[in-house]
C-alpha cells in the first residue's frame, strides 16, 4: 500500500492517514496524532526542516548503524488500536521493531520502503473499496497533503492540548 493522503475527521478533527492499495481500489483510514500528521505532510510535500525531526533522526540512526528499512507492516488491530512493525536488515539478519503505524509510515515515506497491511486488518476494518476516479479524501474532510508550510504554522499555533489523544 502507499499513502493516498491525509485528511481530518470531520467530527473529532483528528488527522487520518489514508493508505491505498496499488490498484487504487482499497482505502484504509488510520487515525493518527497531529504531530505524526505534520511529520508525514512535511515529507509528502518535500518540506525540509533546518533541524532533523524525530523520524529524520531515526532514519539517520538506522543508516549510521549499518541497517536498512526493508518494509513496514500494519499487523493487527486490537480494541480499535492499530499495531505495526518495522522490518530492518542489518549484517544479513532481519530485525523486527514494534511501532505505532504512524511512526512506521513516516519512516517508510522517508526511506521509500514498501508498506504492507495484513489481510486480517483489512477484513477487521472493512477497508473502503472505491473506484480509481474517487478522491482519497472522504466527504467533509480536509486533505492535509496540500497544506502549505505557512498554514501548518497556523494549525500548530492553534493546537489545544485537549486535541491530543495522548496526554502528558
Amino acid at each position: 500500500m502507499s499513502v493516498g493522503g491525509l485528511a481530518l475527521d470531520p467530527v473529532t478533527k483528528t488527522p487520518i492517514v489514508i493508505l491505498r492499495d496499488e490498484g487504487g481500489a482499497l482505502n484504509l483510514p488510520i487515525w493518527i496524532g497531529q504531530l505524526e500528521a505534520t511529520s508525514m505532510a512535511t515529507e509528502l510535500e518535500g518540506v525540509k526542516m533546518t533541524r532533523p525531526m524525530t523520524h529524520d533522526l531515526l532514519c539517520v540512526a538506522i543508516e549510521k548503524l549499518g541497517a536498512s528499512v526493508e518494509r513496514i507492516e500494519v499487523t493487527e488491530i486490537r480494541d480499535g488500536t492499530f499495531f505495526a512493525v518495522i522490518k530492518l536488515k542489518t549484517a544479513g539478519q532481519e530485525l523486527t521493531l514494534d511501532a505505532r503505524p504512524s511512526d512506521a509510515i513516516s519512516l517508510a515515506l522517508r526511506t521509500g520502503t514498501p508498506i504492507y497491511v495484513a489481510d486480517g486488518v483489512l477484513k477487521a476494518t472493512e477497508a473502503s473499496r472505491v473506484s480509481q476516479e474517487e478522491p482519497v479524501v472522504l466527504e467533509g474532510e480536509r486533505d492535509l497533503s496540500d497544506v502549505s508550510p505557512d498554514e501548518w504554522v497556523d494549525i500548530l499555533k492553534n493546537l489545544d492540548p485537549d486535541d491530543f489523544k495522548y496526554k502528558m
